[in-house]
C-alpha cells in the first residue's frame, strides 16, 4: 500500500511524501488530498466493519478508525489518540420533515461526538499525524468547535494547544470547551479569516503544526461520517445528503468520501449535496451563481449569529467546487430568522443543535418550496454540533430577545418562555389548567 498527498488542481496534480508538513501544492499553491493505493475489497470489509462494533479495542470502538481500511495513511496504530469519535446516530424527525416540505427526514447527529461537534472526526486523524511528523505544538483559528476538539485530542496526545479565536465572536460554551482542556488561547482583534493569514505567518516561523480544515488529514477523519452514515443505511445511499457551508471542509470530505465509495464498489451512485450558508456569509452561494464561477470572492465582515459558519473566504472552496457540481447538488443561502425557527422546530423534534447545524432545515425548507428537492426524497440532513454549544442563543430566541447582527429582532415564532409563578399550590394548578 502507498500513500501521498497529491495536488487537488486538476492541471497540477504534484505528488509529495505523506511525511511532509505541508498544507498547500509547492508547485502552483492549490489544496492538497491524501491518496492510496491499495486493494480493496467491499464485502469482507462490510462484514470486518460490523464485526468491529463488538470488538472492545478502542481503535475498533471508534467510528473514526473502524473504517481505518478507507483512511490508511498511518504507518503505526500507536500513533492513534481516540476518544471514542465518530458512532454518532441516524435520527428520524417527522415534525421537521413537514416543516422542512418532506414526508420524512433524518438527521446525523454529529453533536453526539466526545466534544459535542463533526470536528472530533477530523481531528483524532489530524492529531495522529502531528505525532508521526514529530510535532509538539499544534495550532488552529477557529469560531469555536475546531478550538474546542483540537484542544481535547492535543491534550489527549501530550501535544501542546494553541488557539486562535475572533475576540468577541465565540460562544462561551465553546471558549469553555478550549479553557477547560488545556489549550493556551489568543483572542485576535480581527476575523476569522484574517487570523488565519496571521496563523499560517506563525506556523511556518515556529514550527507549529496547522490542524485547520486546511490540512488534508483532518479532511480524511470528517471522511468516515459518511462511511458511517452508508454503513448505517446498508449502503443504500440517500437522494441527497444536506449540510450547511462554513469553511467548506465538510463538504469537500462529504464528496470525497462518496467518490471513494462508488469507486471500490462499496454503494453505486452517489448522493447530491446540498450546502446551506448563512445569508451574511455566503461567498459560495455567490460563487455558484456568478457567470464565471472561476474564483470564490471573499466577504470582507461576515456576519451571523451561526458562528460556526461565519467565515468569509473559506480555504476550502476549490474541493468544495468540486464536490457539489460532480454530484449535481446545490447550494443555498438561509437567513437569521429561517435559521432560528429551524433551530427551534429541530428542538421541538427532541433533537436539538447548534445554531449553524439548523441551517440545514432551514436550507431543505427553502429547497423543497423551489421544488428542487422532491416532497418524496430520502434525505439525510447533517447537524454539526451539540445543543448545548451556544445555550444563550436558545435561551434569548425563546424569550423575544434574539437580535440579528445588525440589532433587527428576530422573532420568536416557536417561543417558549418560561413563566414565573408564586409558591402557591392553587395559582399554579389553576395556571396548568
Amino acid at each position: 500500500m502507498a500513500s501521498e498527498l497529491v495536488c487537488f488542481e486538476p492541471r497540477c496534480r504534484e505528488r509529495f511524501a505523506i511525511t511532509e508538513a505541508i498544507y498547500n501544492c509547492r508547485k502552483c499553491g492549490g489544496l492538497l488530498e491524501a491518496a492510496y493505493t491499495n486493494a480493496i475489497d467491499p464485502v469482507a470489509l462490510k462484514r470486518i466493519w460490523r464485526e468491529r462494533r463488538m470488538s472492545n479495542a478502542a481503535i475498533d470502538q471508534s467510528g473514526v478508525w473502524r473504517y481505518r481500511e478507507l483512511i490508511p495513511f498511518l504507518d503505526s496504530e500507536a500513533r492513534i489518540v481516540t476518544l471514542r469519535e465518530g458512532n454518532t446516530p441516524l435520527l428520524p424527525a417527522p415534525k421537521a420533515a413537514g416543516y422542512g416540505g418532506l414526508e420524512r427526514l433524518v438527521f446525523k447527529h454529529q453533536g453526539f461526538n466526545p466534544t459535542g461537534s463533526f470536528k472530533d472526526n477530523g481531528m483524532t486523524c489530524g492529531v495522529a499525524q502531528a505525532l508521526r511528523l514529530g510535532m509538539k505544538r499544534v495550532a488552529c483559528v477557529s469560531t469555536g468547535n475546531t478550538s474546542a476538539s483540537m484542544a481535547a485530542y492535543s491534550s489527549a496526545a501530550g501535544l501542546d494547544p494553541i488557539i486562535f479565536i475572533p475576540n468577541g465572536n465565540i460562544s462561551y460554551g465553546k471558549l469553555a470547551q478550549a479553557l477547560e482542556y488545556g489549550a493556551r488561547t489568543l483572542q485576535v482583534e480581527a476575523n476569522f479569516d484574517q487570523i488565519l493569514a496571521l496563523v499560517r505567518v506563525l506556523a511556518d516561523r515556529l514550527g507549529i503544526y496547522l490542524l485547520n480544515s486546511i490540512n488534508p488529514f483532518r479532511i480524511e477523519g470528517q471522511k468516515t461520517i459518511v462511511i458511517e452514515m452508508m454503513d448505517q443505511r446498508d449502503w443504500n445511499p440517500p437522494d441527497w445528503i444536506v449540510l450547511p457551508g462554513g469553511n467548506l471542509g465538510n463538504t469537500a470530505a462529504f464528496g470525497k468520501a462518496l467518490r471513494e465509495l462508488r469507486e471500490h464498489g462499496f454503494i453505486d451512485r452517489i448522493p447530491r449535496l446540498a450546502v446551506i450558508q448563512a445569508a451574511g456569509s455566503a461567498p459560495f452561494y455567490d460563487l455558484v451563481r456568478r457567470p464565471d464561477g472561476s474564483a470564490l470572492v471573499p466577504v470582507g465582515h461576515p456576519e451571523t449569529l451561526a458562528t460556526a459558519i461565519k467565515i468569509g473566504d473559506p480555504v476550502s472552496w476549490p474541493k468544495a467546487l468540486h464536490e457539489v457540481t460532480s454530484s449535481g447538488g446545490v447550494v443555498e443561502k438561509v437567513t437569521e430568522q429561517e435559521i432560528a425557527d429551524a433551530k427551534a422546530v429541530i428542538g421541538l423534534c427532541g433533537i436539538g443543535c447548534e445554531p449553524a447545524s439548523a441551517a440545514t432545515l432551514a436550507g431543505i425548507r427553502k429547497l423543497t418550496a423551489a421544488g428542487v428537492i422532491d416532497r418524496g426524497a430520502d434525505v439525510v440532513a447533517v447537524l454539526t454540533g451539540n445543543v448545548l454549544k451556544d445555550p444563550d442563543y436558545i435561551y434569548r430566541y425563546h424569550t423575544g430577545q434574539l437580535e440579528m447582527p445588525d440589532g433587527a429582532a428576530i422573532r420568536a415564532t416557536f417561543g417558549n418562555a418560561p413563566t414565573v409563578v408564586p409558591n402557591d399550590a392553587e395559582k399554579i394548578a389553576a395556571l396548568l389548567g
